[in-house]
């Protein structure tokens, strides 16, 4: 990426972009250089999220860039100017790169006296929006004390104002000044937000202060249902670029400060649900307040002043294997490490603080329990996050939609805290049903068509091949009719796996063939996946050549596929005999309760959420571990060297002891960067939200394996991930946390049996 200034001359294509050509100018934070056809180092390297600030002076011919606020320094100076001479801003990216400019239409983060942008700001309208929030604020207190605390109380229907109606007339003739102010950007984010962040600035817990839940009641009273939607919008994008932009400091205080904005204007019922509906979700927007980006510049983020001592792992051989020889400590390689040790419990108390807010955030997109009528929060969320998995899911060429696997990795922990949380708060109320260390997803969401998983490959096939071939089993063991007219849409797909299926029913076998030690599947259920899950899930296939046990006289439901937007609150969680999520429950499946329907589509979501990007993030982090080894490797041939250099040979002892204080510098950087990975990714937490959900995956497969054929319903991506989340624990976690520190019996033998048959 190149950013800078060019004029309407240059012209540029896919080999030369701005800088590469006369009367531009520019300069890469990527590989830390500027470009005016020639290049030259210049500047600091930057990070996702980092703002640059370009800086043009025609008076002076000269341009600077800053960087997150600081100057870089100039870089050009006596550039061409003159009759006929304008400089535009200008960008060239490369693929899979973006960048989001502000010429001036929103307040700029960091500016700098004596340039001005682009875009004047609205000055006019800044100082009416500050005279008006004064008149509102004085009014308030004073309505605040003629009315005992409490400005307006909303029924379910209508509002009522208790106190002095003059109040109410002050406040109604302000905002309709003060309303249409609130549809601007620019105002929302200068005036309207730094005026809720000042409320929360006193300290104390977000339900402290009620002024912000009062103002958002005034404002869907007086204002326009136009204009409270375009302010929530603004407000809330505000927020989230306030958040995504902020520098990381040591206490994360910036970060903190937003979130908790965040959660004051989410608690305002009617303003959730209008954000859930129509802003939180479209992309990936919600996403980016989980996510907890990680400094590539320790001294900025406060690094060193958290972790003073660094300390790393010296447990490989000068070929770098990894060594099979217990090395005993010196006294100062423990005392550096215990040092160490605790610069990453501060750092994870700090974080942890950030993640609970976070948590706090999906508990409020997931609440079920509205008082204000309608759509519970919970039932919108759903078919957001369904959506934003169908996204993720096929739209893998779409960068616009993809969310980055960095963000996916901290949406799927708080994600998972946030449903255990709920999952044992139901269990709580109804001890019947199961805790959510028993959880799974029972199978028959795999085929009655109340989810929709977007075409996504089955163990059996393509779901409308398996609708044709398995429509009588539906029928018999789980009261399922499909309908005809989706039985109608024959594909090529459909016609080349019925030939497969009659070629394959005609040499299927009475019984199981005994293959390697593991039963052998029908060749109509083979996959990829389920071939190298074979051994891995050794009891897949035991159950499939059982028996089918006839039911009752129970009456049959027809199925149809449902679309994210046609369902309702009833189709998930049922009402008056209908079972919801749960239609179409096989013989084999116990009839206890295990949870709300609603939480169990949450689970399903997230299992494929670990499938879609996850597991290649976690794989992709563990590359700084490897760094710190190759380094420390590096570092210990050095040292080595120089014990061993003559006295005589100055020279060479010179090259030795700087190529150890360049190791030791890099080192030093990488163990403070590794310690936020091992706290934000691989912390013992985090290793056991993943063990939590392998052992999910593994009583899924075993419920839907005693459902016989109807197994051939299961998504693949279950497999996928029982095999990905075993890989993890194993590989990406260790040496930060053993196997062996994870609890339960349970778990504890099922990934013995795992790697057992891995490794038969």
């Amino acid at each position: 990426m190149q950013i800078g200034w060019c004029t309407l001359n240059c012209r540029f294509n896919q080999e030369e972009g701005v800088g590469d050509t006369p009367d531009s100018y520019a300069y890469d934070g990527n590989r830390v250089r500027k470009w005016n056809v020639t290049t030259t180092n210049y500047g600091k390297s930057w990070a996702a999220g980092d703002i640059v600030s370009c800086l043009i002076d025609l008076d002076e011919g000269t341009i600077d860039f800053c960087l997150n606020g600081v100057s870089l320094g100039t870089a050009f100076d006596n550039i061409t100017r003159g009759a006929g001479m304008a400089y535009f801003p200008a960008i060239s990216l490369s693929f899979k790169e973006s960048v989001a400019f502000n010429f001036g239409s929103r307040p700029l983060r960091y500016p700098f006296i004596g340039y001005r942008p682009l875009q004047d700001p609205p000055s006019v309208d800044l100082v009416k929006a500050h005279k008006l929030l004064g008149y509102l604020k004085n009014v308030i207190h004073i309505g605040i004390d003629v009315l005992e605390g409490k400005l307006v109380e909303k029924d379910t229907s209508t509002w009522q104002l208790q106190g002095e109606p003059t109040v109410l007339i002050t406040l109604a003739h302000i905002f309709n000044h003060f309303a249409p102010l609130m549809c601007k950007v620019y105002l929302v984010e200068d005036v309207l937000m730094n005026f809720l962040l000042s409320i929360l600035e006193r300290g104390g817990s977000v339900e402290a202060h009620p002024l912000i839940q009062q103002l958002l009641d005034l404002m869907w009273l007086l204002m326009e249902d136009y204009e409270v939607h375009e302010c929530l919008k603004q407000l809330l994008m505000s927020l989230l670029r306030a958040y995504r932009f902020s520098p990381i400091i040591p206490d994360l205080g910036l970060q903190i400060h937003y979130l908790r904005l965040t959660i004051a204007v989410l608690k305002h019922e009617k303003s959730r649900k209008y954000l859930l509906n129509n802003v939180l979700f479209d992309v990936l927007r919600s996403v980016v307040f989980f996510y907890i980006k990680s400094p590539l510049r320790v001294e900025e983020a406060g690094l060193q002043e958290l972790i003073p001592t660094t300390w790393w792992p010296n447990r490989f051989t000068k070929e770098g294997k990894e060594s099979k020889e217990v090395k005993e400590e010196s006294a100062e390689e423990r005392l550096r490490r215990r040092a160490y040790d605790r610069g990453c419990q501060r750092l994870k108390k700090r974080i942890e603080v950030v993640e609970e807010l976070q948590v706090q955030i999906l508990k409020l997109l997931l609440n079920n329990k509205d008082r204000g009528g309608g759509e519970a929060s919970r039932y919108i969320f759903l078919n957001k996050f369904r959506k934003f998995l169908q996204e993720n899911a096929s739209n893998r060429g779409n960068l616009t939609v993809l969310c980055p696997p960095e963000y996916m990795v901290c949406f799927l922990h708080r994600l998972i805290s946030t449903l255990r949380c709920y999952w044992d708060g139901h269990k709580a109320k109804a001890p019947a049903a199961l805790s959510s260390e028993e959880a799974y997803v029972p199978p028959q969401l795999f085929y009655n068509g109340k989810v929709d998983y977007f075409d996504l490959q089955r163990l059996g096939g393509l779901l409308s091949h398996l609708k044709k071939t398995l429509k009588d089993d539906l029928a018999l063991k789980a009261n399922i009719l499909i309908d005809p007219a989706e039985l109608q849409a024959v594909t090529m797909d459909d016609l080349d796996e019925d030939e497969e299926s009659a070629t394959s029913t005609a040499q299927r076998p009475v019984a199981a063939l005994a293959i390697g030690g593991a039963l052998a599947r029908p060749s109509w259920l083979s996959s990829p996946t389920l071939g190298r899950a074979n051994r891995f899930l050794s009891t897949a296939a035991v159950s499939l050549m059982n028996p089918r046990r006839s039911l009752g006289t129970l009456e049959k439901m027809k199925a149809r596929t449902l679309s994210v937007e046609q369902r309702t609150e009833d189709d998930i969680e049922g009402s008056h005999g209908n079972e919801g999520l749960l239609l179409g429950r096989p013989p084999e499946e116990p009839e206890q309760s295990i949870t709300e329907n609603s939480l169990l589509e949450i689970l399903d979501g997230i299992v494929m959420m670990y499938n879609l990007s996850v597991h290649q993030q976690l794989g992709k982090m563990v590359g700084v571990s490897d760094d710190v080894n190759e380094y420390a490797l590096a570092l210990k041939d050095t040292e080595e060297k120089i014990s061993r250099c003559p006295k005589k040979r100055r020279d060479i002892y010179e090259e030795l002891v700087k190529s150890q204080k360049v190791f030791s510098e890099k080192l030093n950087h990488l163990s403070r960067r590794l310690a936020w990975i091992n706290v934000t990714i691989y912390s013992k937490e985090k290793m056991q939200d993943i063990y939590w959900l392998l052992r999910v995956c593994i009583r899924t497969i075993e419920h839907g394996d005693r459902t016989g054929s109807l197994f051939a319903f299961m998504p693949e991506f279950y497999l996928s991930v029982a095999m990905n989340s075993y890989s993890a624990l194993k590989n990406y976690f260790s040496p930060v946390h053993c196997m062996e520190e994870l609890p339960g019996e349970e778990g504890a033998h099922a990934l013995g049996e795992g790697k057992g048959s891995r490794e038969s």
